[in-house]
Parts: structure tokens; C-alpha cells; sequence
């Protein structure tokens, strides 16, 4: 709060200058600092700080909140409190984007075979561990050209998606269409768990004979447990609320771009990830950083 207009107008009342600032806990040298236009240090750097936070947010196309915006500045060599990045974001009007939950596109088959669930919702890989476990899941975008639907992969030590694809279908070759990606991308040893919903895509037998083909281990969760696969549902959420609807997508070849440029240019490469310590899945991978604590997911 600025105390300076109440201080101007007490000493021209019943109080002197040094009465005023003594109630309001102001000193007389920041006040006449005030009075001659002259900033403080600590203002000084405020409003240097403030044009710094100004410029990581924008980067983020607004995304990004006082957590991330503090980590990027502390990689800079910035080093200065989260509140006081948080109170500054404030004053400028600056807020990020929180993810919030969407339906989901799971269509099971009462047929299908069960299958075991393999991670009974421990999403904890060792960070060196990378091609051991990943997670798959289907979600929507809504076009003027009719619904478009993208499928990833997702490495649970890292969180990269290293495989996607999109189409204007929900047939099985889309989920296969994004592990094939996957798997020409990171070449995993056999014995690798895949974890799924029990989606008819993914309890196909078109699905388990390319799993099999790669010595892929499927698993799934409970049916109507959206808790079962929640680092694939947490991703859809950060990409929705940060991409998808935020604009409206006229063609589906303009929403595969973005998607293409999200993931690519910004997810995996540049954005920051609170499970990982405030570091992007590249840089995580790049560390080989096994010292965080457990971590769920986010």
C-alpha cells in the first residue's frame, strides 16, 4: 500500500511529518525520497525485477505463474523470493493459467479381455529410468472442420511426450500411429510397461499385436478411474488450458500446427515442470537428476 497521499495529508492537520511516518511505520528518508521523485533501492530493483518477470510471462503466452516464473529467473542467476516474484505479478496484473479438468474420450469395450494394472497409480520412475514406463490417452479438439483427436505417449521418469499423432478419427490406428512414434523415436528396450484406460483402442487385439511385436508390457487401469492414468490426464488438462481453448482452431491443418508447435518447440523443450524440480522434460532427461523427492503427478 502506498502511505505517501496519507502522510501529505496529515502534515498539513494536526500531525508533523515525523509523527506520520512514525504511525505509519514509513521512514522520513524513504518519504522525502518519495517527495523529490527519487526511488529507493529496493524500488529500483522492484521495477527492474518487474520488467524481467514481464518478459518470462510473455514468453509463456501467459501461462506461466509465480512458481515458474521464479524458477526461470533463479536459472538466469535472479535469485529472489517466490512472494516477493508473487507480489510483483500482482501489482503488474500478471497471472498464469491453471489447469482444470476435462471429460474424457474413453469408450471401453465390454469384450475385451481384462489386463493387468501394472502401476496401480505409483507414477514414480527413477530418474535414470527413462523408456521403463509410459502412459497413453486419447482427448479431443473441437474445429470448425469437425472434431480432431490427438493421442500421446508420455515417459512417467521424465514426463516427454516422445510420441504423438492426430486425426479426424478415433479409430485404433491412431493410438498405434502415436506408440509406433514413439518407439522409432526412443528405441526402448523390450520389457517396457505401457499403462492405458481400458479405452477399446487400447484393448484391441490390432493394439496388443503391435505391443507384442516390440515386447511391450500393457497395462490398464480400473474402468471409469480417470486417477489410474492421471500424468496422461494432467497433460491434457496443461495443454487445453494453455492452447486449445484459448482460441478458436478454424482447420484441423491450423490445430495440428499448434500442437505441433506446442509440444515440440515449448512442452518439451522449454517449459517448466513442477515434478521435475522447475526443469523441462529435455533438461531433466539431459541431468540424469535422480536427488528429487517422489514425485505424483502434476
Amino acid at each position: 500500500m502506498n502511505r505517501y497521499p496519507f502522510i501529505e495529508a496529515e502534515k498539513t492537520g494536526k500531525h508533523n511529518v515525523k509523527r506520520a511516518c512514525e504511525l505509519l511505520e514509513v521512514s522520513r528518508s524513504a518519504y522525502y525520497q518519495h517527495v523529490r521523485g527519487e526511488q529507493t533501492p529496493r524500488r529500483r530493483v522492484d521495477a527492474e525485477l518487474t520488467e524481467r518477470i514481464t518478459v518470462v510471462h510473455a514468453v509463456s503466452k501467459g501461462t506461466y505463474g509465480a512458481p515458474r516464473v521464479h524458477a526461470d529467473l533463479a536459472h538466469a542467476g535472479l535469485r529472489h523470493g517466490r512472494k516477493r516474484v508473487a507480489r510483483l505479478m500482482r501489482v503488474a496484473g500478471l497471472a498464469g493459467k491453471s489447469p482444470r479438468r476435462w471429460r474424457t474420450t474413453t469408450i471401453p469395450d465390454p469384450n475385451a479381455g481384462r489386463r493387468p494394472d501394472l502401476l496401480r497409480r505409483d507414477f514414480t520412475v527413477d530418474a535414470t529410468a527413462v523408456d521403463t514406463r509410459w502412459c497413453g490417452d486419447i482427448t479431443y479438439i473441437n474445429t470448425w472442420q469437425g472434431w480432431l483427436y490427438l493421442a500421446t505417449v508420455i515417459d512417467l521418469a521424465s514426463r516427454r511426450i516422445v510420441g504423438w499423432a492426430v486425426a479426424d478419427h478415433l479409430k485404433t490406428d491412431l493410438v498405434d500411429a502415436a506408440l509406433t512414434d514413439a518407439l522409432l523415436r526412443r528405441r526402448p528396450p523390450s520389457g517396457l510397461v505401457f499403462h492405458s484406460d481400458r479405452g477399446c483402442q487400447y484393448t484391441s487385439a490390432q493394439h496388443a499385436r503391435l505391443a507384442a511385436a516390440h515386447g511391450i508390457r500393457l497395462s490398464t487401469g480400473r474402468r471409469g478411474q480417470c486417477w489410474d492414468n492421471a500424468v496422461a490426464e494432467s497433460f491434457f488438462s496443461t495443454i487445453k488450458t494453455e492452447l486449445i481453448h484459448r482460441q478458436p482452431w478454424p482447420t484441423h491443418t491450423a490445430a495440428r500446427q499448434a500442437i505441433f508447435e506446442y509440444i515440440e518447440g515449448w512442452y518439451n523443450t522449454r517449459r517448466r515442470h513442477s515434478t521435475l524440480g522447475y526443469l523441462s522434460p529435455a533438461a531433466f532427461e539431459a541431468t540424469g537428476s535422480d536427488s528429487l523427492p517422489a514425485r505424483q503427478a502434476a
